[in-house]
């Protein structure tokens, strides 16, 4: 179960555990598509197949590229810091709902299991999440976005680089759109989740409860995606800021000023599709991770709860 359930009710570590074992397991299986987002999203020129101007045009063509040009393994560029950033940010977040959630259902009228409550403590939850993680997620997207030859060969390399270069605010960039983007987007990943698995359940369903949290959890990631999209992008772009070099053999790299400066000119110089570049592999990616989140927490939950219960 989702949320404070007084009836089967996890400890803060517990729930923290469950959390950061789903980021790992799924963070493992969605890295590909990560990396390909990334990519699309860092592309100055227009995305299509029609009229190909940048390195990328299109999913396929861009998962063959990247094969051909840097192996097998580039799909996992980024994977230690990602694995961190998963582990981390399924702890806090989760451990935080539940926390919250029980707040609200030992002082309010409000029951926990609510949509409502839901959207509102999931933001809340997944703000102090990206507070505490959002060093490791620079890392990811920098170990992510360069090519070959290699920038940064090792994550301690890439944080004395980082530091001693750019200062400790640049483990910070994009902060500001992240926090902005992340509440509406965590919220309705919690609060549609919520809904949907309600609309699935019934008294001859509770045996297909994973299936259940896997589609929830996908629809659930899809919706939220799409509506909070151009955040996520503004977020990636600022964090490479500084990091120029790495990106030149890519095609054309900017450097933005702020996230408002961001948001001017790539409606300027890219129009509308510009905001809306990697939403394929993006909205793939949200399909799985947040589907394989939900389905993986709940089974770790559930494991915790059984062995509560042995003698």
């Amino acid at each position: 179960m989702v949320g404070y359930d007084p009836s089967s009710a996890l400890t803060p570590e517990e729930a923290a555990l469950a959390g950061s074992a789903a980021g790992m397991v799924t963070r493992a299986i969605i890295s590909p598509l990560d990396v390909v987002k990334i990519r699309f999203q860092l592309q100055i020129e227009c995305v299509s197949s029609r009229e190909p101007q940048g390195k990328y045009s299109g999913l396929l063509q861009a998962w063959r590229c990247i094969l051909v040009e840097e192996g097998l393994p580039a799909f996992w560029k980024g994977h230690i810091p990602a694995q961190l950033l998963s582990v981390c940010y399924g702890a806090v977040q989760f451990a935080s709902f539940e926390a919250l959630t029980e707040i609200v259902h030992k002082n309010t009228s409000y029951n926990s299991q609510m949509a409502g409550v839901h959207f509102l403590c999931g933001g809340l939850a997944a703000c102090s999440a990206t507070i505490a993680c959002q060093p490791l997620d620079t890392l990811r997207t920098r170990f992510a976005a360069q090519g070959e030859p290699k920038v940064y060969r090792t994550l301690r390399q890439a944080v004395f680089t980082m530091y001693r270069q750019e200062g400790a605010l640049t483990f910070y960039r994009g902060l500001t759109p992240t926090l902005v983007a992340v509440f509406p987007y965590a919220g309705l990943q919690f609060f549609f989740y919520n809904v949907f698995k309600k609309l699935m359940e019934d008294d001859r369903s509770k045996s297909k409860g994973g299936l259940q949290s896997l589609l929830s959890g996908s629809i659930a990631g899809v919706i939220s995606k799409t509506l909070t999209y151009p955040f996520d992008l503004f977020k990636k772009r600022l964090q490479v800021g500084g990091f120029e070099e790495a990106r030149a053999h890519f095609g054309q790299v900017r450097t933005y000023r702020g996230f408002v400066d961001c948001a001017l000119r790539i409606s300027r110089e890219e129009g509308l599709r510009g905001f809306f570049k990697g939403l394929s592999p993006s909205l793939l990616k949200a399909a799985v991770s947040t589907g394989l989140t939900f389905f993986w927490y709940e089974f770790f939950t559930s494991a915790i709860s059984n062995l509560k219960t042995l003698p």
